[in-house]
């Protein structure tokens, strides 16, 4: 569990003169707010090598007491102060957010909310889909739109090994049908591809999921947090994987979905070498090759009330104080304001030149100990 936080005091003592919240927050380098993505547990029941290794996250391991989680009225209400900042999409996360009790309840507080031009929020979970059958149609009913899968391998003893608790791909499968039948739409399924462990899985997930509905994303294999053991030899370049599946499958580029997007889409052809949106379509989110800082509008909360510039920082600004201590509305949308005009991250651009300790931004912090992508989602 990171450890440095920055006291939100030293946002008081900065220059900076609060305004009523306008929906055009933007940070140093012009980059809007538009993505809150919020954990709602720093617990999963998978060990995946690449986020929570076995070794590290044992029954000893000091996960964060009930009494110190945000309660979902405190959620509802920073998540609320974040849409009128400009805010459109809000994603739960964890952790597995499903460990969460009565999530519904949380969804459905937050299906009720605006954003700055009068609109619902695009609302969203990322799952290891694991409880998903028995959930999916309580979500659908509270007002989730989408949901997000991550489903690293189709072959039973690739994924089990992957997932370190012998856990069986059909119930994750049949999690992804539950959500399609409840209704979600637009399903995203994650694959998190490492070179020697899962790539031989690349053409067959493609295979599975082609005219299904679901948008299958490749993800390169990312230096999140200090316990992985992450090598970049282990990655496999999205140009290769590409490339690999060019070489099975007729693909053709497509533009991006909306501004910021994470992913580089591509789509089935027919015979005529033209999209056919009943096929489908793929994404390669590429953030070690080819980073895409310059445009990321995406701010992450921790479980209990930290915000996160960066998937990759050593550093978070603690908001719960301000919640419990009884400050009004305009004092914490004052206090985000002036945190997102600050923001400066750039960690994926700069990865080359950072020492192996980590760094946040343009500073290096020797010794610093990156977020875990656990306590923080992906």
């Amino acid at each position: 569990m990171v450890e440095h936080v920055i006291p939100l005091a030293d946002l008081r003592r900065a220059a900076f003169v609060a305004q009523p919240p306008t929906g055009l927050l933007a940070d140093t380098r012009g980059r809007p707010l538009r993505d809150l993505r919020i954990s709602v547990t720093d617990r999963c029941n998978f060990r995946c090598n690449y986020c929570m290794p076995k070794e590290v996250f044992d029954k000893n391991y000091p996960y964060l007491p009930h009494g110190a989680l945000l309660r979902f009225e405190e959620i509802a209400r920073l998540a609320r102060l974040f849409l009128a900042h400009g805010v459109r999409k809000i994603r739960l996360t964890g952790g597995e957010p499903l460990l969460r009790k009565n999530l519904p309840a949380l969804v459905a507080q937050l299906a009720a909310l605006r954003t700055a031009d009068g609109q619902a929020p695009d609302l969203t979970l990322t799952t290891n889909g694991s409880l998903l059958a028995r959930q999916a149609r309580a979500l659908r009913d509270a007002g989730l739109n989408r949901v997000t899968v991550s489903l690293d391998s189709l072959d039973e003893a690739v994924f089990r090994r992957m997932n370190d608790v012998d856990f069986p791909v059909a119930q994750v499968l049949a999690g992804i049908e539950a959500a399609r039948a409840a209704g979600l739409s637009r399903i995203k399924v994650n694959m998190v591809v490492q070179r020697g462990i899962n790539e031989h899985e690349i053409v067959p997930m493609a295979r599975h999921f082609r005219g299904t509905g679901a948008t299958l994303r490749f993800i390169e294999y990312m230096d999140v947090g200090s316990t992985n053991g992450w090598r970049m030899e282990q990655v496999l370049p999205s140009a290769e994987l590409i490339g690999r599946l060019r070489a099975e499958l007729p693909l053709v580029p497509l533009a991006p979905s909306a501004a910021g997007e994470t992913a580089e889409r591509w789509g089935y052809a027919n015979a005529a070498g033209q999209h056919d949106p009943a096929l489908g379509e793929v994404g390669l989110i590429s953030s070690v090759t080819r980073a895409f800082c310059h445009d990321c509008n995406r701010a992450r909360l921790s479980t209990e009330g930290r915000l996160y510039l960066c998937l990759f920082a050593t550093q978070g600004y603690d908001l719960r104080p301000l919640l419990r201590g009884g400050s009004g509305d305009a004092a914490i949308a004052s206090a985000i304001a002036a945190i997102w005009q600050a923001r400066a991250d750039r960690y994926s651009e700069l990865r080359g030149s950072l020492p192996a300790s980590g760094a946040q931004g343009a500073q290096s912090v020797q010794g610093a100990r990156r977020v875990e992508m656990s306590y923080i989602g992906g």
